[in-house]
C-alpha cells in the first residue's frame, strides 16, 4: 500500500515536550549540531537512511496476522517495528517529513485493523497475542513503536492522535496488562517486556494509569487492598514486590547483577530494562530508576559483558541459543547507554569498537564521539563468582579466567545457580570450558531454532525438555540415569547448591561447590582448579567431583568434548552394525551407545582435536569403571538435535564415588605447513592418594618427571584452618581449604 497524502498538521512551534521518551529535544539538537564529527554515528545514520528509504519505497505492509515465529506475517510486523522506530529517529535528526508520514500512515493502518483483531489464530502460547503468536512479541512491537509515536507526536494532528490512542495504543496496552494478567503480573523476562511496553506508551500519552500499572503491577483482588511499599509496589510476604517493573528490578537480579534466567536472556531483557529505565529517567527522574537498588542496571550491563568468552559470545547457560554475542542489537544499546549514564568508562568504548556501530540517540552519539577521540581502553574481563537470587543467597555462577593473553586463554564457567525459572536446566555443579577458539567442553544450550519457521515455527522444540534441560546433556554427575531434582521444576525451584570456596586470583584459581538436594539421599561436591604453571604450555584444569550417598548407585560423569577423537590409552569395543539407545528417559533415550571400554591401569586418557588445537583429558579410574563413547541423536526422527560426541565414565554399584580428571590444552596444527606441534599430553600419571569424607589428596606428574600434589579439605573452608593427612609414613600439612604444591 502506498503512503497516503500529507494530512493537516498541528503547529510545530507548540510547547509540547516531545520527543521525551528515549530521544529528547536537547539531545536531538546536540546531535544535529555535531553531525560529521563522530564517524561511527554518521555511518550508522547513513545506513539507517538507506534501509528505511528502501522500506518506504515498497509502501506500507500491515498484513492480517497468521504465522508463527519465522513466518511471513510475523517477520513483516517485526520489521515494521524496527523500521518505524528508526524512521522516528530519522525524522527528528534530518527533519524530513517523509519519515513522519510513513510512521503516521502505518500506525493509522494498525489503528484500523486492531479494534476487530481477534486473538492470534495459532493459539500456541500461555499468553497468546494479537499481532503475534505470543504477548511477548506484541510487547516487543509496542516498546519500539512507542518511540516512533513519540518522535512524530507533534507531527500528528489532534484528531490523528485521538484515533491512534483510542483505537490502537490504549486497547493495546490494556490487552497486554489487564487482558493478560498471567503474562503481565509475574517476575520473568516476558513480563519485563510487557511492563516496559505499557509504561513507555503511557509516558508518551501522559497516561498515569498505564505508567502505574507498568511500575507496580496489577492489583488482582479489587476487593482487597494489597499492601504497597514506599515506591507503590505490591508486597509479598518475603518483602519483595509482587509485580511490575520495580518488582522485575528487585526479583530478577542478584545484588551483583546476575540475571537468574542466564546471560542469553539478560541479553534479551536488558533492552526493556534500560529503555524503560531511560524513559523514566527522562520523564520521572524522581524515581531514580537508573540508580535504583544500588545501580542494579549498571551491574547487570557489566555482568552481561563478563559472561562472554574471548570472542564475545555469551555462555549458553539455560535455554540459550549459541552464537549470540555482544554484537546483538540489545547489547549495543546497553553499552551505549551505560557509557552515557554510568561514568563514561573507556573500557566500554573498546566493546563498542568491536560492535562496529552505535544506536541513534544521544548515548550512541557520545560513544561515537569519544571513539573518534581515541579514548577506548581494552575490556578487562576478570575471574568472578556471581551470586544468584534476589537476596544473593541462591547459589551462583563462577567464572575463572587464567591468563588473558589471546594465544592461551583458558576460561572455566561453573554453574551452581538456582533453577532459573522456566528457562532453567537441571545441571547443578556443571561446567563448560573455553579458550580463544571457543568451546572445549560444551554446554548444549537450548533445543530451538529461533525464528526458523521450518523447525517448529521457531519455538522451543519438544527435545528442549526431553534432552537439553536434562542433566546428562551437561558436564555434571548423573545418578541412576535420573536428572537432578528428578527433572521436576517444582522441586528445582525449592533448592539450590551452595558455594563452598572461591579464589579468582593468582596462578591457582579455585571454585568449590556443594549440592545436597539434587538427589534425595546423595550429596555432591565439586572442586575445580585452574592452574597456570610454567611446566605446562597452557593452563590446565583439575576436576575433583565427589558423591556420597546413603545407598549404592550407578554414577555417570559425561564429558561433552568438542571435536574429533584421536587417541585413547584403553581398548574399547565399537558397535559396528547396530546402535542401541542408552536408556528410556531423562535424556538417555537420545543417546546412542557407540563404544564401551575398560582401563588397562588406573588412568584413562582421551585425546581429541578441535579448531586447530589438541586437547587431552586424563582421569583416575578403577578396573570396574565403564568407559563409554556416546553420541547424541537417538529418538530424533526430525533431526532437531546436534549429533555431538560424549565420553562417559560410569561407576556401578557404589555407595560413594570420586571422579578426578585433568584437562589439558597442549598443542596445535598448522594447516599451511601441515605440521602438528605438541599433539600429545604432558600428563604422565594421575593418582588418588587419599580420599574420604574429610579430605582428598591427588598427585599428578608430567613426562619430565615433575610432581604436583593437590590437597583438598571438604568440611572446613576457612582460610586459616590447619589440616593434616597421613599417607603411608608421610604426613601432609596445609592451611586453608586447598593446597597445590
Amino acid at each position: 500500500m502506498a503512503a497516503k497524502e500529507v494530512k493537516p498538521m498541528v503547529d510545530k512551534s507548540n510547547t509540547s515536550n516531545h520527543p521525551n521518551l528515549i530521544l529528547t529535544k536537547e539531545g536531538v539538537a546536540s546531535i544535529k549540531a555535531s553531525l560529521g564529527k563522530a564517524p561511527l554515528f554518521d555511518e550508522a545514520l547513513s545506513n539507517s537512511i538507506t534501509k528505511v528509504d528502501a522500506e518506504i519505497s515498497t509502501g506500507i505492509h500491515v498484513p492480517i496476522p497468521k504465522d508463527m515465529s519465522g513466518g511471513y506475517t510475523h517477520q513483516r510486523h517485526k520489521k515494521n517495528w524496527f523500521i518505524m522506530q528508526e524512521a522516528g529517529v530519522l525524522y527528528q535528526v534530518t527533519g524530513e517529513d517523509k519519515y513522519a508520514i510513513y510512521i503516521r500512515d502505518m500506525l493509522l493502518e494498525y489503528a484500523e485493523m486492531y479494534p476487530t483483531l481477534p486473538i492470534h489464530p495459532t493459539d500456541r502460547s500461555y499468553a497468546t497475542g494479537k499481532i503475534f503468536w505470543q504477548c511477548l512479541n506484541d510487547s516487543n512491537w509496542l516498546v519500539y513503536v512507542s518511540q516512533a509515536y513519540d518522535a512524530i507526536y507533534d507531527f500528528c494532528t489532534v484528531e490523528e492522535r485521538t484515533k491512534l490512542e483510542k483505537d490502537l495504543f490504549r486497547p493495546y496496552a490494556d490487552f497486554l496488562s489487564t487482558g493478560n494478567p498471567k503474562f503481565f503480573n509475574r517476575i520473568h523476562n516476558h513480563s519485563t517486556w510487557g511492563n516496559a511496553a505499557v509504561g513507555m506508551i503511557g509516558l508518551v500519552m501522559n497516561d498515569q494509569e498505564l505508567v502505574d500499572r507498568a511500575l507496580y503491577g496489577l492489583q488482582m483482588d479489587a476487593n482487597k487492598k494489597n499492601e504497597r511499599d514506599n515506591d507503590g509496589g505490591l508486597i509479598r510476604p518475603d518483602g519483595l514486590k509482587k509485580a511490575g517493573f520495580l518488582a522485575q528490578l528487585d526479583g530478577s537480579f542478584s545484588p551483583d547483577g546476575y540475571f537468574t534466567e542466564g546471560p542469553y536472556y539478560l541479553r534479551y531483557a536488558i533492552f526493556p530494562f534500560l529503555q524503560f529505565g531511560k524513559a523514566l529517567a527522562n520523564n520521572r527522574p524522581e524515581l531514580g530508576i537508573l540508580t535504583y537498588r544500588d545501580n542494579i542496571l549498571k551491574k547487570a550491563v557489566y555482568a552481561l559483558l563478563y559472561q562472554t568468552d574471548k570472542n564475545g559470545l555469551f555462555f549458553p547457560i539455560n535455554d540459550a541459543q549459541k552464537g549470540m554475542s555482544w554484537k546483538a542489537r540489545e547489547v549495543i544499546m546497553a553499552v551505549d547507554l551505560a557509557y552515557q549514564h554510568y561514568g563514561e568508562d573507556p573500557m566500554l568504548l573498546s566493546v563498542a569498537q568491536k560492535q562496529g556501530t552505535v544506536i541513534l540517540d544521544e548515548a550512541g552519539f557520545m560513544v561515537a564521539r569519544d571513539l573518534a577521540k581515541g579514548l577506548a581502553q581494552p575490556m578487562k574481563q576478570k575471574s568472578i563468582a556471581y551470586k544468584d537470587g534476589a537476596d544473593g543467597k541462591q547459589g551462583g555462577v563462577a567464572i575463572l579466567r587464567n591468563n588473558t593473553a589471546v594465544e592461551n586463554e583458558l576460561c572455566l564457567v561453573m554453574k551452581y545457580s538456582e533453577q532459573g525459572m522456566g528457562h532453567g536446566h537441571f545441571d547443578k555443579l556443571s561446567y563448560s570450558l573455553y579458550d580463544e577458539t571457543g568451546e572445549i567442553m560444551q554446554d548444549y544450550g537450548a533445543a530451538r531454532w529461533v525464528n526458523i519457521d521450518q523447525k517448529g515455527g521457531g519455538r522451543y522444540l519438544k527435545e528442549n525438555n526431553t534432552w537439553a534441560k536434562q542433566s546428562i546433556a551437561h558436564n555434571t554427575l548423573v545418578i541412576d540415569e535420573t536428572a537432578h531434582y528428578n527433572g521436576d521444576i517444582r522441586i528445582g525451584e525449592k533448592h539450590h547448591p551452595d558455594l563452598y570456596y572461591f579464589n579468582g586470583t593468582g596462578d591457582v584459581q579455585v571454585v568449590s561447590t556443594k549440592s545436597k538436594n539434587a538427589y534425595e539421599d546423595s550429596e555432591l561436591h565439586r572442586t575445580m582448579v585452574l592452574v597456570k604453571d610454567e611446566n605446562f604450555r597452557h593452563p590446565i584444569l583439575i576436576d575433583v567431583f565427589k558423591a556420597t550417598s546413603e545407598n549404592k548407585h550407578q554414577y555417570d560423569l559425561p564429558i561433552w568434548f568438542q571435536g574429533h577423537l584421536l587417541l585413547t590409552n584403553f581398548e574399547y569395543d565399537t558397535e559396528m552394525t547396530t546402535l542401541n539407545k542408552m536408556g528410556d528417559g531423562h535424556g538417555y533415550q537420545h543417546l546412542w551407545k557407540e563404544a564401551v571400554g575398560k582401563a588397562k591401569g588406573d588412568n584413562a586418557h582421551i585425546n581429541w582435536f578441535s579448531n586447530g588445537k589438541f586437547y587431552s583429558m586424563t582421569s583416575a579410574v578403577s578396573a570396574d569403571d565403564e568407559l563409554i563413547f556416546a553420541r547424541l541423536g537417538a529418538n530424533d526422527p526430525e533431526y532437531n538435535l546436534r549429533h555431538d560426541p560424549a565420553f562417559i565414565i560410569r561407576k556401578k554399584d557404589a555407595k560413594d564415588a570420586t571422579f578426578v580428571s585433568i584437562i589439558e590444552p597442549h598443542g596445535g596444527y598448522n594447516r599451511v605447513t601441515e605440521l602438528a606441534e605438541h599433539p600429545f599430553t604432558s600428563v604422565e600419571k594421575l593418582s588418588i592418594l587419599h580420599d574420604d569424607a574429610t579430605y582428598t589428596v591427588i598427585q599428578f606428574s608430567n613426562k619430565a618427571g615433575k610432581e604436583w600434589t593437590l590437597m583438598l579439605a571438604h568440611q572446613d573452608a576457612s582460610e586459616n584452618s590447619q589440616h593434616k593427612v597421613k599417607i603411608g609414613d608421610k604426613q601432609l600439612e596445609w592451611t586453608g581449604a586447598y593446597k597445590l604444591k
